[in-house]
């Protein structure tokens, strides 16, 4: 055998080696192709119901979000009159409990001085005999 001849089966020999691990690896590939041309075709089924089914659940959020913002802005309106409520509210008080502190000290110096001056008359009328006009 010649030189050439041993180079040439060397080559033939690794040619066939790498043959046998290229099969395998093709076969698995093609398997992993197929499988994957399977989950493309059931994505391509699946995903115009899912898509609807996204666009359906976006559009009862929007309608919920809205929903909610105009509940909230009633409820700030209601708040607001209630706020203004409390406000007259505080203002009647005030005024109620300023004046009448004044009316009470008013009506207790009235009949405290009706007191007064009924006892001195009765005092008078008593030592005179007679009502006390004063001179």
């Amino acid at each position: 055998m010649t030189l050439i001849e041993l180079a040439a089966c060397l080559a033939a020999a690794a040619f066939a080696v790498l043959v046998g691990f290229v099969v395998p690896v093709l076969i698995n590939l093609r398997k992993t192709v197929a499988e994957s041309e399977r989950l493309m075709t059931r994505l391509n089924a699946d995903l115009p119901a899912l898509s609807s089914d996204l666009r359906s659940v976006t559009q009862n959020l929007n309608a919920l979000t809205d929903q909610a913002r105009n509940g909230v802005e009633h409820a700030s309106v209601l708040l607001h009159a209630v706020g203004e409520v409390g406000e007259s509210v505080q203002e009647v008080h005030n005024v109620v409990r300023g004046s009448s502190g004044t009316l009470l000290t008013n009506v207790a110096s009235l009949v405290a001085g009706i007191k007064a001056a009924t006892r001195v008359m009765r005092n008078r009328y008593r030592q005179e005999g007679e009502p006390y006009n004063g001179a």
